[in-house]
């Protein structure tokens, strides 16, 4: 298993589980991506995207759309992309990156701390109240710098073994996850048979 830049060709892939997951399209681009592939087997895995903000004071980055197929969840591949997007911001400049979720306990696990609202810089600050309306509230702004980052060790050593639950990586639906652990949707006060998020924790 590896995460890879997005390439012209996954564009179709992209969309078509954007679609299907009800996730946020705005300004997509393709060539934003990075995209986990089972090495073996050439099946797309999981994906996430970095956003660029522009304000009048500085650029800020955003980590967002991260998704993994149900079949993929639990082996690392969510942490990995997430790992993959912060070193690619990392190397265009920032030293800080930010996140908007309704579910921050997937990312604390990595050393992103939450921010309050009022310190968030105004281009994020107007993103997260369109994320709020988008997902029914519930969502915070977490930060990271790069440097900070930290990948546990379970989701390192779940990754280099990982495998796929039945059927082709590329069917099923996108969902993000919590890796390694056994926590539910409704651990986090949510209805998996009803919830459109961004980031859904559900198995």
């Amino acid at each position: 298993m590896y995460v890879r830049d997005a390439k012209n060709r996954d564009e179709a892939w992209l969309l078509d589980a954007i679609e299907r997951l009800g996730l946020d399209d705005v300004a997509f681009r393709s060539r934003d991506y990075v995209i986990a592939v089972d090495e073996e087997t050439g099946d797309r895995a999981g994906f996430g995207r970095l956003r660029l903000h522009r304000g009048d004071d500085a650029e800020r980055i955003e980590l967002t759309g991260i998704g993994v197929l149900p079949e993929w969840r639990g082996r690392g591949v969510g942490a990995h992309v997430v790992e993959r997007l912060v070193d690619t911001a990392a190397a265009e400049g920032f030293e800080t990156v930010y996140v908007l979720t309704d579910q921050p306990e997937y990312l604390t696990q990595f050393g992103f701390e939450e921010v309050d609202t009022d310190d968030l810089p105004a281009a994020l600050s107007d993103r997260l109240e369109e994320k709020r309306e988008f997902l029914g509230g519930g969502v915070v702004g977490l930060r990271a710098g790069v440097g900070d980052f930290e990948m546990p060790d379970r989701l390192r050593e779940a990754f280099k073994n990982a495998d796929a639950q039945g059927g082709s990586g590329d069917g099923g639906d996108v969902d993000a996850e919590s890796e390694g652990s056994t926590e539910s949707a409704e651990d986090f006060g949510i209805d998996p048979e009803t919830a459109t998020y961004k980031y859904d924790t559900g198995r």
